[in-house]
């Protein structure tokens, strides 16, 4: 399939407020409520998007981790669809060169992380080597890349009806609610369907509806959850990932997050620890465009030491989600907290 101008505009109104309703997004697209609601039902079922939730990773409050991985030749399809089962590993990729995977892994804690999930890859057949570097502090996440078709008027008219789940849950004064146990299990819906409504999830769980729109208000609001809508990168015009891994020198990490932030092909930013110190994710529209960005980053950021480049080759899982290998989405998700779901959920 191809999608149109006014499908992109749509994904653009939901990258800006997920949780949007049809009626808004109609006032600010101009176009009737049901025929989005239509339109999104086709995205949807076509892989071509999807509105998720996942846990957001601060540091501050959880533990994010970028492990790589290598396997056996033969056995690296099993090694990679038995990571994609861990429902902490929330991103798998597929990598060019230096290692044969690289995870996103998102945990409690350290100590999670280091008793819990760790020893669950030694178990894996194939699986010969990691390699951890922990993430001290997310600067930009996917949920704020945009495709950038609407109007700044438009923009700025979707970011007024927004709710609380899209205000960034990384900012410097943000801190994340803990949730009781009863709230969590609302969080696997939300994984499924960044959209999913109180009377679903209550009906879902056999809980009182009222019971479960004040929970939800209260997990919207926590902080705990990053909210995003996504694209197949096929259809985004950036079918190309690419990630560096550099130095910046001790100070700077602040004004290099500033900088990235200018760019908008960025998705992903971070401090860490390991060989190196920081690292750039971005989408790309070739790879010729590969040399132009390092010039980019070179340039706006002063003193970074670009280590290494890495093209990714395939992702199998993006942020829960099990994808194709033409990126769309298979609408399996490995959502967290599943133990606490009805059985049959």
């Amino acid at each position: 399939m191809e999608l149109s101008e006014e499908d992109l505009r749509l994904i653009n109104a939901l990258q800006i407020s997920p949780r949007l309703s049809w009626s808004d997004a109609g006032q600010v697209l101009g176009v009737h409520a049901t025929t989005l609601a239509a339109r999104w039902d086709r995205l949807r079922e076509a892989g071509a998007a999807w509105t998720t939730s996942h846990l957001t990773g601060d540091p501050k409050n959880m533990c994010l981790a970028m492990v790589d991985v290598d396997c056996e030749m033969h056995l690296r399809p099993d090694v990679t669809a038995a990571l994609a089962e861990l429902a902490e590993v929330i991103t798998v990729e597929e990598a060019a060169s230096n290692r044969d995977l690289t995870l996103t892994v998102i945990t409690q804690n350290l100590e999670q992380f280091t008793t819990q999930f760790l020893p669950r890859l030694k178990e894996i057949r194939g699986l010969t080597k990691y390699q951890t570097a922990l993430c001290t502090r997310i600067h930009i996440s996917g949920y704020a890349w945009r495709l950038n078709v609407l109007t700044k008027a438009e923009q700025q008219a979707l970011r007024a009806l927004a709710g609380p789940e899209s205000t960034n849950p990384l900012g410097p004064d943000a801190t994340a609610t803990p949730l009781p146990e009863s709230h969590l299990a609302l969080i696997p819906f939300l994984a499924r369907d960044g959209r999913a409504t109180a009377a679903e999830i209550a009906r879902a769980l056999g809980r009182n509806p009222a019971t479960v729109q004040r929970q939800l208000g209260r997990v919207l609001a926590s902080r705990t959850l990053s909210f995003r809508c996504e694209v197949a990168q096929q259809f985004s015009g950036y079918p190309v990932t690419i990630q560096w891994f550099a130095n910046v020198p001790p100070g700077r990490h602040e004004a290099a997050a500033v900088e990235s932030r200018a760019i908008r092909n960025v998705r992903f930013a971070a401090s860490t620890t390991g060989r190196t110190n920081f690292t750039i994710i971005m989408w790309l529209r070739s790879l010729a465009e590969v040399l132009e960005m390092e010039l980019t980053v070179q340039q706006r950021i002063p003193g970074i030491e670009l280590v290494e480049s890495v093209v990714m080759l395939n992702t199998a899982k993006r942020v829960g989600w099990m994808l194709n290998p033409d990126s769309t989405a298979t609408g399996i998700v490995v959502p967290p907290y599943a133990e606490l779901l009805p059985n049959g959920i």
